[in-house]
């Protein structure tokens, strides 16, 4: 049966191996139906895998191999909390490291050009802070990361250095 509303991503040739690459990496993912085109189109060719249906941490997906009319962008992200520095680390380091690209203030890029927040909770929760002098120190601390440095935003948090 089909969903009434899944995210539709769009990938030049490769969505079988990021929807491959995210079920293997991220917790509630899987990889599901490989539907092949039945016919030609201006990307591929009858038989070419067409889309792929998948889920990423419980969000339904359909990756769709349209070619490269299309980049993704900034606009769209996939945003993870994260409960430890270990799962943060865990989480960025397979991203950037099977041919990603870093960004500013937890963000990534994965090989296909799509983008990840990689948000510890306590990142979420400091800058929430009613104190806010307290919440502007977390978050200037979180403008000057990459990838999010837990004890230093806590430390910032606080008032105290890392």
């Amino acid at each position: 049966m089909v969903r009434k509303n899944t995210i539709c991503l769009w990938y030049e040739s490769e969505a079988l191996e990021a929807a491959r690459f995210y079920a293997q990496t991220f917790p509630d993912s899987t990889v599901g139906a490989v539907h092949h085109a039945p016919g030609d189109y201006p990307s591929g060719k009858q038989g070419d895998v067409l889309t792929v249906e998948f889920t990423v941490m419980g969000i339904p997906c359909l990756g769709l191999n349209g070619g490269p009319a299309f980049r993704h962008s900034e606009a769209f992200s996939f945003q993870v909390a994260t409960d430890s520095q270990e799962e943060t680390d865990r989480l960025w380091d397979a991203i950037v490291g099977n041919g990603g690209q870093e960004s500013q203030c937890g963000w990534c890029k994965d090989r296909w050009g799509l983008s990840w927040q990689i948000t510890p909770r306590v990142l979420t929760t400091a800058i929430a802070d009613p104190d806010r002098a307290a919440a502007g120190r977390a978050f200037e601390a979180m403008m000057e990361m990459r990838k999010i440095d837990i004890a230093a935003i806590e430390a910032a948090w606080r008032g105290s250095s890392s």
